[in-house]
């Protein structure tokens, strides 16, 4: 009974358009990005990005806690804007990309935090050792339409994590005190969903 009312279900919106589902949020990877910071020499920060960015994204506009993310960031394309620096993370000592190619998150549990925001928990791999991370999320924002039909919305999520649980475990001691990189990197992920008309 259950498998007959399914059929008559997906006949009857193959049938009649305006039952059909809705388009599936789609991730736009032009206008998301994954950036981090982490302390350097002990006096400043040193900025970076990821700079291709994928996934999936099931957003539920009537229920945004059954909302899910799987997200893949492609580890080579990492960019502190110099060349030498970037070589150096992404070699064994670092990000080794070449054995490990691909940083993911994906999503176990999403909650709202009571200031209209959300608590997105999930396992981060990096490096091929995975950590359960809580990230922030401020938003998601009110759906606004493109010149082009295109339903929006859009959010930024921030997280901390220690590099050492990663397996990112390279430092230089330095004669002043302290160390060369710091261990904690701070996380920022800007991303932008679109839904297509019809």
């Amino acid at each position: 009974m259950r498998k007959s009312a399914m059929l008559a279900a997906v006949v009857l919106s193959l049938a009649v358009p305006g039952l059909a589902l809705p388009a599936p949020w789609e991730l736009d990877p032009v206008h998301t990005g994954v950036h981090f910071k982490v302390r350097h020499l002990m006096v400043s920060s040193v900025r970076g990005d990821f700079e291709k960015v994928s996934g999936k994204i099931t957003y539920d506009e009537s229920d945004v806690t059954k909302s899910t993310a799987d997200i893949s960031i492609d580890a080579a394309s990492i960019n502190t804007r110099d060349a030498k620096r970037d070589g150096d993370l992404r070699n064994p000592d670092f990000l080794d990309v070449a054995k490990y190619p691909t940083i993911s998150f994906k999503s176990r549990q999403v909650e709202k935090t009571g200031n209209g925001n959300l608590r997105m928990t999930g396992d981060l791999t990096i490096k091929g050792v995975t950590k359960e991370v809580d990230l922030l999320i401020e938003g998601p924002t009110r759906p606004a339409k493109d010149p082009w039909g295109n339903r929006r919305v859009g959010g930024s999520a921030t997280t901390r994590i220690n590099r050492k649980d990663f397996g990112l475990t390279w430092n230089m001691p330095l004669e002043t005190g302290g160390v060369l990189v710091g261990d904690e990197v701070d996380i920022t992920i800007d991303v932008e969903i679109f839904r297509k008309p019809g």
